[in-house]
């Protein structure tokens, strides 16, 4: 909704932005399903009201210990998660991804990037089983394995993407708002405001306002706001959406720092899915939470 808000504002609109909470964000202050918020960041310029720190390491779980993520030819041949045969082998395939250019068929290798599957190019290589794991999870940042069985060409766009951001920021491709992931919506919702939009934190909404099937105002401690357009998170309309999903967030705090990370200050440790036994890998947890998702029904109304 910040995002949005933010956005509306820029190209003209007049936007009031009410929040019951006395913070920016609402259900997704610190978590986000946008695949292209860094674009979206660069293109308001969003970022000259953030400052950013580079997570210090990434680091891959594995039978019960921690590893560096190798994602440059240096540092595949120095890791630990595998023999010296196949570091040999994970360089020559780092090497394949580095010079790969989707416009030019002569670093192809033999592979055809819009029919050969992902599991075909780790075959060509002769990588096994824990190389592909934290490849195709820590690398490509996939949460299952179904890409494996997929057109290669994005697993290598991903893969080459995040060498070339390692290469850009050093320690790791990772940057964090310094305060937290509840920065990214204050910062749309500061840029909503120096384009003239209005935010009202801790604003209760007491019901919607409805005419002829569309919405056409809010209701708030007795007053009500006309719109011609209303935008909200699932929470404020409960009668029209159905519960799809659950996200959980948790916060552990440790006694001692984690072991293999050389005390870093903050780090991103992936838990591939292999080895939980669960249907998908994901990053290990930062952020305490339980988000509930919605999807909308269809009730032949046109409010939106």
């Amino acid at each position: 909704e910040c995002i949005l808000s933010g956005i509306m504002s820029v190209n003209g609109k007049k936007v009031l932005h009410m929040d019951r909470n006395p913070y920016y964000g609402g259900e997704s202050s610190s978590i986000t399903p946008l695949e292209e918020l860094v674009k979206m960041l660069l293109y308001t310029e969003v970022t000259r009201y953030l400052d950013f720190k580079v997570v210090e390491g990434s680091f891959v779980y594995k039978g019960g210990k921690i590893y560096k993520v190798p994602s440059t030819e240096t540092e595949a041949l120095a890791s630990n998660l595998m023999g010296m045969f196949e570091k040999r082998r994970f360089r020559k395939f780092l090497v394949f991804v580095a010079n790969f250019d989707e416009n030019d068929a002569k670093t192809f290798e033999g592979v055809d990037p819009q029919n050969t599957s992902m599991r075909d190019v780790y075959r060509k290589f002769d990588l096994g089983q824990d190389v592909i794991d934290f490849t195709g999870h820590a690398l490509a940042l996939y949460r299952t394995d179904d890409y494996l069985d997929q057109p290669c060409l994005e697993t290598i766009n991903r893969i080459k993407l995040y060498s070339e951001s390692l290469a850009r920021y050093g320690k790791s491709p990772y940057l964090y708002p310094l305060y937290g992931l509840g920065e990214l919506p204050q910062g749309f919702a500061r840029l909503s405001a120096i384009y003239g939009g209005t935010y009202m934190l801790n604003k209760p909404v007491d019901d919607i306002i409805m005419e002829n099937g569309k919405v056409v105002g809010v209701k708030s401690e007795g007053e009500v706001a006309r719109c011609k357009q209303l935008i909200c998170d699932p929470s404020y309309v409960p009668d029209r959406v159905r519960k799809a999903g659950q996200v959980i967030r948790i916060i552990c705090i440790l006694s001692h720092p984690i072991k293999n990370t050389n005390d870093a200050n903050s780090c991103q440790i992936i838990i591939p899915q292999n080895q939980v036994n669960r249907k998908s890998g994901r990053p290990s947890p930062m952020f305490v939470a339980i988000s509930d998702l919605y999807e909308p029904i269809d009730d032949g109304s046109e409010s939106q």
